[in-house]
């Protein structure tokens, strides 16, 4: 579908990867990975178009489509919600309106016989048939359902996009990118904005309905979930592996190993030759084979090996005071915000109030780690403002006695001083042995190299926030409290917050939307909708089992040709070499046991269960399309209808019959479809 040939990419002379070639078939899912700085981005903004590439081409057939969505776009403020949304299908309406010219063309005209009025019915017919092809004018539908899914609620749709957060903007971006259905998909970091239920709905969209799909994400829950390939941009090359992340992962480390043991004998072999010209430099009997060890040590091809891993690096927060054993207690608190008035009210009418949350009752225990949950604009941050003391509220909060916070938010980026450099920002907190592994810590948080002696004023928003959260991580304190710490990490620099946060001796709450994150570090989750806080005791997967919430969909079915995973090693063209534990001569493979969170189902049920369901799915698709396109007819037969023509023609009569009676029958078919698909 789109091929990527020798594909290079330069900067200032100095070469971003090199020689990079891949394929990207139909109904591919490919997690791009790769450190910061290794040219994801910048990969995907070549393969949409909005970049030239040093070398090299990217090939995409005329007639396939490509969406791309770049982590900051900019963004509309002209329109509603919906209003923006339609937008994605302003070719379908420009099409109905085309269709609705040549009816009216064909309805004033009376030269039927004319060759000019035959080419006029076929331009009408072929029109009409694309028409219903796309869909028709079923894109309402799918409209609302898409960003309903992405957490948008029905009084939202006519609200000003410039009222919303740059977060909630960008999901309206993601929509109309997922309406236009385009035969590729190219995503960077889509789920930054979005919260569990959001996340899951889009992957469930990917998986189900969506052409191949390319992402960069650090939600590892996410890839693992869409993805069943992965592409790794290291050392300036591209490393392809057929397996979804996770296994990836396992692979990468074995071709490390690899690499350090070719490098060292590499290296032994080079100190051999050196020493071997050394010594017998000034030999005339030895002038030959000097000769021929230097040709031989520059035909040698210096291997690389990937980045250093600091996945060992552990950090852990300083001793600090212990806290009383209720570090936090809230009794029936409320909190409301007044209501905006519309424009146009009369002078006088009442704001009313909008309850965010209310009568909100939780106890959390010295040494607790608790997560809060639920979609956006549901409270969350609010009872965080409430804890802080930085909003009035109606209630009883008592934080505990001898309590030391530590606040992480978003904007706490903006208390760094703009003129100390990063290294010098951590140094003055960092105390004991911690000082002399600062800057193995600032490179686990990808501020390695020269990054740790920009100035804090030149970083980036996303940058800021995680030197924001390393000074955290060094400061003595007893409670935590942060709110959505991981949206500027990588995985590992997550791996390496989360083992800390593990390790802590004190009180913790996170609020977050990343499942992978907090599972097996909180023990308690507080749910946060409709302005109540409901508490699930157990892990955030528990709370997903009992909320019904489908946390990761079953097995993907093995597209035909996909490659199975085996344990081995993958060479430069992503082919995997021969290992133990591969399938017996006769070539069959065991599939792998799911054991997942969702209960102990077996892995044929939970196989057999997702077929039904997207068979149900599909059925419900056929239904709501079949019911638009005969809406769609009946329209058109009652516009022919209202003319005095039509109005005389007994066979539109009968025409119009039919089409209402096949109406009524689709629409109870879409209608027992809904059902079945919704009931458990």
């Amino acid at each position: 579908m789109v091929s990527v040939e020798h594909l290079s990419v330069e900067f200032s002379a100095r070469p971003l990867f090199t020689d990079v070639s891949f394929v990207v078939n139909d109904r591919d899912r490919i997690a791009l990975t790769g450190k910061n700085g290794a040219g994801k981005s910048t990969l995907l903004k070549i393969i949409a178009g909005q970049q030239t590439p040093t070398s090299g081409v990217v090939a995409t057939p005329h007639d396939t489509t490509i969406g791309y969505l770049p982590q900051v776009m900019n963004l509309s403020n002209e329109r509603t919600v919906m209003e923006e949304a339609l937008l994605a299908f302003d070719h379908i309406r420009d099409l109905q309106a085309d269709i609705e010219r040549l009816n009216a063309e064909m309805i004033e005209r009376t030269d039927y016989e004319s060759d000019d009025y035959l080419a006029l019915v076929e331009r009408y017919t072929h029109a009409e048939e694309h028409f219903r092809m796309m869909g028709g004018l079923n894109f309402h539908a799918e409209v609302e359902r898409t960003l309903l899914g992405l957490g948008f609620e029905r009084s939202d749709f006519n609200r000003p996009t410039g009222e919303l957060s740059g977060g909630w903007r960008m999901r309206i971006e993601l929509a109309k990118l997922l309406l236009r259905q385009p035969d590729v998909l190219l995503l960077d970091e889509p789920t930054n904005h979005l919260d569990i239920e959001s996340i899951q709905w889009l992957e469930q969209h990917l998986i189900q309905r969506a052409g191949a799909v390319v992402l960069v994400s650090h939600d590892r829950a996410f890839i693992n979930n869409v993805t069943t390939r992965t592409l790794e941009l290291s050392c300036g090359r591209i490393w392809d592996y057929k397996v979804k992340y996770d296994e990836y992962v396992q692979l990468r480390a074995e071709r490390r190993e690899q690499q350090l043991r070719a490098y060292e004998n590499q290296q032994k072999e080079i100190a051999d030759l050196k020493d071997f010209i050394e010594r017998f430099r000034y030999k005339p009997t030895k002038a030959v084979q000097v000769q021929e060890r230097i040709k031989q040590l520059n035909r040698i091809v210096p291997i690389e090996v990937d980045e250093v891993d600091n996945s060992a690096l552990h950090l852990k927060f300083p001793p600090c005071q212990r806290s009383g054993d209720f570090p936090l207690i809230v009794e029936d608190l409320s909190k409301s915000y007044p209501m905006a008035v519309p424009e146009g009210s009369p002078e006088g009418t009442h704001k009313g109030l909008h309850e965010v949350i209310s009568h909100v009752n939780l106890t959390i225990r010295r040494g607790e780690k608790v997560a809060f949950v639920g979609r956006n604009g549901e409270g969350k941050s609010t009872l965080v403002k409430c804890i802080l003391g930085e909003i009035p509220f109606e209630g009883t909060l008592k934080v505990g006695h001898n309590a030391q916070i530590g606040y992480f938010a978003q904007n706490q980026a903006q208390l760094l001083d703009p003129e100390l450099t990063v290294f010098d920002t951590i140094d003055r907190v960092a105390r004991g042995d911690v000082r002399m592994r600062i800057r193995d810590i600032l490179g686990a948080f990808m501020f390695g190299g020269e990054a740790s002696d920009k100035k804090v004023k030149v970083l980036s928003g996303g940058e800021r926030s995680r030197l924001a959260m390393i000074k955290l991580l060094l400061e003595p304190v007893n409670f935590l409290i942060l709110d959505e710490p991981t949206n500027h990490l990588d995985m590992k620099s997550k791996d390496v917050l989360k083992e800390a946060i593990a390790a802590f001796d004190g009180t913790v709450i996170v609020v977050s939307h990343d499942r992978q994150f907090l599972d097996g570090l909180v023990q308690r989750v507080y749910a946060f909708g409709g302005g109540r806080v409901r508490e699930h005791l157990g892990g955030i997967y528990d709370w997903l089992k009992e909320s019904h919430h489908v946390d990761s969909p079953p097995a993907l079915p093995v597209r035909e040709g996909a490659s199975t995973f085996v344990k081995g090693s993958v060479n430069n063209s992503g082919q995997k070499t021969s290992a133990k534990g591969q399938a017996g001569n006769s070539g069959q493979v065991t599939a792998p046991s799911l054991t997942g969170r969702a209960g102990g189902e077996s892995y044929a049920a939970q196989k057999a269960a997702a077929r039904q369901r997207k068979k149900l799915e599909k059925a419900v698709t056929e239904a709501e399309e079949q019911v638009a396109q005969l809406e769609a007819a009946l329209h058109l037969v009652e516009d022919q209808l209202a003319t005095p023509e039509g109005s005389a023609d007994s066979t539109l009569y009968d025409k119009y019959a039919r089409l209402k009676q096949q109406l009524e029958a689709a629409e109870e078919e879409w209608l027992a479809a809904s059902e079945a698909l919704t009931t458990p």
